[in-house]
């Protein structure tokens, strides 16, 4: 299975409307779509561009995040259908039963909304936002193989993406939102680690530009990046494509599972499986028997549950 995937460099800076921001959504999925690009990524926090639009009461919170929600889906529906394309979009501050939730969100061409809410809070979405972790892993059937989305500092905890490899996932899109260097290049090394652990692709990306009216969000650092593992016949760096640091841009590369399959097999090591259990506990979900006797079958082949609760 082959298809295209494109990541997105959202620019922040100040709009005076909805619109703008609509306006600026649908430049970047036209270009996606005159690459022919299957899947499309935004970065994580991207919509919180919507509360620089300037208001008669004063400047807006993070808590005014969710008023927004359904223009923020119908924009997103609307486009994924228009373009008959996969639409990451970045994450959108939701509000659940009086929690506020980051949540990461697929949007389908057919028009059905998937949802993955951030796992793991940093001090300031804690402390600042007061937002409330996700209690459940899912992966994403789609018509071109099984995805996973994990947010920014998802990235970081190598137990989570063991487990969506475990569910069958080959591609995991981490949308991200540094203001450093520091920042940066924690999510983006461990994007690397995640692959060679793994054997997987990781498409990554984050905002740029600053929103001067928008607290913890007037400095941002990013760079998109499509990673792959370290061996033959991948590039020798690992990164298939990457952007021009704190550029307003998009990048786009081709995926192709077949190699993820070779390599799990047939690589200069095969990461994934090499596991000791019998030295460390398996934290997958799928947990194969006799793994010294694997197949190429057996190693395509995935478990039925896509979805895990932890509450």
């Amino acid at each position: 299975m082959k298809f295209r995937v494109s990541a997105v460099q959202y620019h922040l800076h100040t709009i005076s409307s909805f619109e703008e921001f609509a306006n600026q959504v649908t430049h970047y999925i036209k270009t996606a779509a005159e690459f022919k690009s299957d899947f499309v990524l935004f970065p994580e926090f991207f919509t919180t561009q919507l509360l620089s639009i300037p208001q008669e009461n004063g400047s807006q919170t993070i808590n005014d995040l969710p008023k927004y929600t359904k223009s923020y889906y119908d924009l997103f529906q609307n486009l994924a259908k228009e373009y008959d394309m996969h639409i990451i979009g970045g994450t959108h501050v939701i509000q659940k039963e009086g929690r506020l939730y980051n949540v990461a969100h697929l949007f389908y061409p057919d028009g059905r909304i998937g949802e993955q809410a951030k796992l793991h809070m940093t001090p300031t979405e804690v402390e600042e936002w007061e937002l409330t972790p996700g209690d459940s892993l899912r992966i994403f059937e789609t018509e071109k193989g099984r995805i996973a989305l994990l947010t920014c500092y998802d990235i970081e905890f190598p137990e989570v993406v063991r487990m969506v490899r475990g569910m069958g996932a080959d591609v995991v899109f981490c949308p991200s939102c540094t203001d450093d260097r520091h920042g940066f290049h924690r999510v983006r090394y461990t994007c690397h680690a995640r692959t060679i652990e793994n054997q997987v692709y990781v498409v990554t990306t984050g905002t740029v530009g600053s929103l001067p009216t928008v607290d913890f969000m007037r400095g941002n650092f990013g760079q998109a990046a499509v990673i792959t593992p370290n061996d033959v016949p991948f590039p020798q760096h690992g990164i298939m494509a990457e952007g021009e640091m704190n550029n307003d841009m998009i990048i786009t590369a081709d995926l192709d599972l077949s190699l993820l399959y070779d390599v799990r097999l047939n690589g200069s090591v095969t990461t994934w499986r090499d596991r000791r259990f019998d030295l460390y506990p398996n934290v997958c979900v799928n947990t194969m028997e006799e793994e010294d006797n694997l197949t190429e079958k057996d190693l395509v082949r995935d478990v039925q549950k896509t979805t895990l609760s932890f509450s």
